[in-house]
């Protein structure tokens, strides 16, 4: 069944125990808090780890910018959906060698001449491209930001935080699964894919 983003806006009112809206530019206090911080609080929650279902892969053309003191000489553009780059390897495979880089901004500077393989954590914006379980996370997320200002209710943040709680650690759970079994008992910040080399 296809899920819309007011389904999931009116999933987190429903975690407040407040009344559905009928659109996000509804002209009412919930669709406009909900609206403020849909696709900031959306795109955060991507970004924070390393989702199977988020994951995209590209090849990167780079151009010579002549060295710097780093030896990373060379320069590529992310793709425009990127909300940030995974590890780098020379084979662009998970667990492949390890290249040097960094990031600034929009580019990626490395001591490999391209084209390069990067795989990276994509800004999707349609909520049947999400795994369930992340949706779960999104719905207690968004909770969070609109409990107080919607409803002056300290109890009802706390609610809300613990519905996050408990839906991010079924989704890392499952994600670590979908990530071949051997980072199931990694580190959330190996989830997160920081085990990176950069300078």
């Amino acid at each position: 069944m296809a899920i819309t983003p007011l389904d999931i806006a009116n999933m987190a009112l429903a975690v407040l125990d407040e009344a559905p809206i009928d659109s996000l530019d509804q002209d009412v206090k919930a669709a406009r808090l909900l609206n403020l911080h849909f696709d900031l609080t959306r795109e955060a929650e991507l970004t924070k780890y390393a989702w199977v279902f988020a994951i995209l892969r590209a090849t990167v053309v780079g151009a010579d910018t002549g060295g710097n003191d780093c030896g990373l000489s060379f320069a590529y553009e992310l793709p425009a959906d990127c909300l940030r780059p995974l590890p780098l390897t020379h084979n662009g495979e998970p667990d492949g060698v390890p290249i040097s880089w960094r990031q600034e901004a929009g580019l990626i500077y490395s001591d490999q001449p391209g084209p390069l393989a990067i795989r990276y954590v994509a800004n999707l914006t349609d909520p049947n491209d999400w795994d369930a379980l992340f949706t779960e996370v999104l719905v207690a997320a968004l909770a969070i930001k609109v409990a107080h200002p919607l409803t002056h209710k300290s109890g009802m943040i706390d609610i809300a935080r613990s519905a996050y709680d408990r839906a991010l650690d079924a989704a890392l759970n499952a994600n670590a699964f979908q990530r071949a079994g051997r980072f199931y008992s990694a580190s959330w910040s190996s989830q997160r894919g920081d085990s990176r080399i950069s300078r």
